[in-house]
């Protein structure tokens, strides 16, 4: 028997698109499943991208008003991928609405309004999911997996970090994602957010912060409306806007269980591509992935079989998920395939009535740690991860 489950959109620009591919896949990826996801309707501000992704992707109707899929009866499922200045709102009237609602990162534009957001599904009692998508990678599946059954030992250090060159060119359009008064937070809310993800998923709670900012460049040219994203450049002679939060954030990082770590992300690095990464290092052994060469692991098990040193694991059919895209090791799976198995556990969480990870509680538990690094930023010292 498939359970079939309705879909709605919200904001077809790349990721809107990435994920309606994604719900689209889940039939056949997770086939034996009985998890079936019916594309209804999707909405986008802009006429012809929302037309456009209704006969790409056969959505059943489109809209440029965003409510219309909120209030639509055959959507159990809303998938909001606007820009975070827009999240409290849509949050707000989907709960209402009694809606299952899957929210990109940053969920909130603040600490204070992912806590609001978290309540808001609390209350309403709906499930929730968010995009941090970088857990779903098998590789990071599986280290949880060796952390979680003792195979590295107590844990001992953690650091993580998000390097990505699409704020580097002092040219790149000043869109949404750098402004405060849109985004609120720059970098912390949109890199940063994935690093802290990553560390809380494996290695647990963290205790206390000292934490710093930095904004690398004042300016950018100004983009025309509805033109372009963050990756677009504008011309030297184009206007001009500031830049009003930051490119760069650094954390020093005490766990709960006494781990020691750090935590660093930046939008306006040169080098990296996307060099979302960890290490981890445990008393009996350790490990470190790189998002740039996501079928890769370092591992370094001293006490089994292997040599003492790091050894190159390959992704494979072993590792959590991988064969549902690929029957053969060292065939490496992409950054979308991540996305299909995100919506594969939104759907079953959705199909069970059972909350699944990571939802809006895990983007408190986030929230709280980002607050404790601007309220660092301030103070220059260390501070306490409390409840908002």
């Amino acid at each position: 028997m498939t359970h079939t489950i309705g879909v709605g959109v919200i904001g077809m620009g790349w990721m809107g698109q990435v994920h309606s591919r994604s719900y689209r896949a889940v039939g056949d990826r997770f086939h034996d499943q009985g998890l079936q996801a019916r594309l209804v309707i999707c909405a986008d501000d802009v006429r012809h991208r929302a037309e456009a992704a209704q006969a790409r992707f056969g959505f059943h109707q489109s809209t440029t008003d965003w409510r219309q899929v909120v209030d639509h009866p055959q959507v159990d499922l809303v998938v909001i991928a606007t820009p975070n200045f827009l999240h409290l709102e849509m949050v707000r009237a989907a709960a209402g609405a009694g809606k299952h609602v899957f929210c990109e990162k940053p969920v909130g534009r603040t600490p204070q309004e992912t806590a609001a957001i978290a309540r808001l599904a609390r209350e309403a009692g709906i499930l929730s999911f968010v995009g941090f998508n970088y857990r779903w990678a098998p590789l990071v599946q599986y280290t949880r997996q060796l952390i979680q059954q003792g195979e590295l030992g107590p844990l001992t250090h953690y650091r993580g970090r998000f390097f990505s060159m699409y704020g580097s060119n002092p040219l790149s359009l000043l869109t949404w994602r750098f402004q405060e008064e849109k985004s609120g937070l720059g970098t912390l809310g949109d890199l940063m957010s994935h690093v802290v993800d990553m560390a809380l998923f494996l290695a647990g709670r963290i205790r206390r912060v000292v934490s710093h900012r930095h904004t690398f460049i004042p300016e950018r040219p100004l983009p025309l409306p509805g033109q372009g994203t963050h990756f677009s450049l504008g011309r030297p002679e184009d206007p001009k806007g500031p830049v009003t939060n930051e490119d760069y954030v650094s954390a020093l990082v005490e766990f709960e269980n006494g781990i020691r770590g750090t935590l660093e992300a930046c939008r306006a690095i040169h080098g990296p591509k996307c060099e979302m990464a960890f290490q981890v290092n445990g008393t009996r052994g350790a490990v470190g992935w790189n998002f740039e060469r996501m079928n890769e692991l370092e591992l370094y098990r001293p006490d089994t079989e292997l040599h003492d040193g790091y050894t190159r694991v390959l992704a494979g059919p072993r590792h959590p998920f991988h064969g549902r895209f690929n029957p053969g090791d060292g065939i490496g799976i992409g950054y979308e395939d991540l996305k299909v198995i995100e919506a594969y556990q939104f759907l079953r969480a959705v199909a069970e009535g059972q909350p699944r990870s990571p939802n809006f509680e895990d983007a408190y538990e986030l929230a709280k740690v980002q607050a404790a690094m601007v309220r660092s930023w301030a103070s220059q010292g260390w501070e306490e991860v409390t409840a908002l």
